[in-house]
């Protein structure tokens, strides 16, 4: 069909025209239906799809912006409705194999869904806190952990270079500090 033809024809069925609704439906069946086959969905499926495009363009009919393009908002409405259908088979296989039946379910029920969320939820608590009390720590500790923190972790030569500190006080002072730090958590619970 002519764009202008399907144009026109849309401008009429808006006005209330059922000849010209007959007339834009045969015209652009042949295009919904080559973008329904082309997505090689089922028959039953092929056929809801079809449907529903012609739904939803009856439903917009009166709101389409350029009417000329009625083929073009159908083929693309096409698209999308068979997308989310093999969008959702995806997620639903029929099967009458016994290993897949008895299987266990890989989702997370909404009890686990909760828990988890619950655990994450003390877990950035505890993170919180950890920040806060390093924080606290003497300047030298927080250089020093920060530095030892890097990735990838610098040699003690160079630390050693950046804090002016002796490379054989490295170690003992990285552990006072860590020492510290875990006694401040213990303090306050978060351990």
């Amino acid at each position: 069909m002519d764009r202008a033809d399907v144009g026109a024809l849309v401008q009429s069925a808006v006005d209330g025209d059922a000849a010209a609704w007959k007339a834009l439906v045969e015209g652009l069946s042949p295009l919904v239906w080559s973008v329904v086959r082309a997505h090689r969905l089922s028959d039953a499926d092929a056929h809801e799809v079809y449907q529903t495009v012609w739904f939803r363009f009856a439903q917009h009919l009166g709101r389409i912006r350029e009417p000329q393009k009625a083929g073009s908002w159908l083929a693309s409405t096409a698209r999308h409705e068979c997308l989310k259908v093999l969008k959702s088979l995806r997620r639903l296989t029929p099967t009458d194999d016994p290993q897949l039946l008895d299987r266990i379910s890989e989702d997370r029920t909404p009890e686990q869904s909760v828990l988890d969320s619950e655990e994450a939820a003390v877990e950035s608590e505890r993170i919180r806190h950890l920040w806060q009390e390093f924080e606290e720590l003497g300047d030298r500790c927080r250089q020093l952990l920060r530095i030892l923190m890097a990735s990838p972790p610098p040699s003690y030569q160079e630390v050693s270079s950046a804090l002016g500190i002796a490379v054989g006080s490295i170690g003992p002072l990285r552990q006072r500090c860590l020492r510290r730090l875990r006694a401040r958590m213990e303090a306050r619970g978060a351990v």
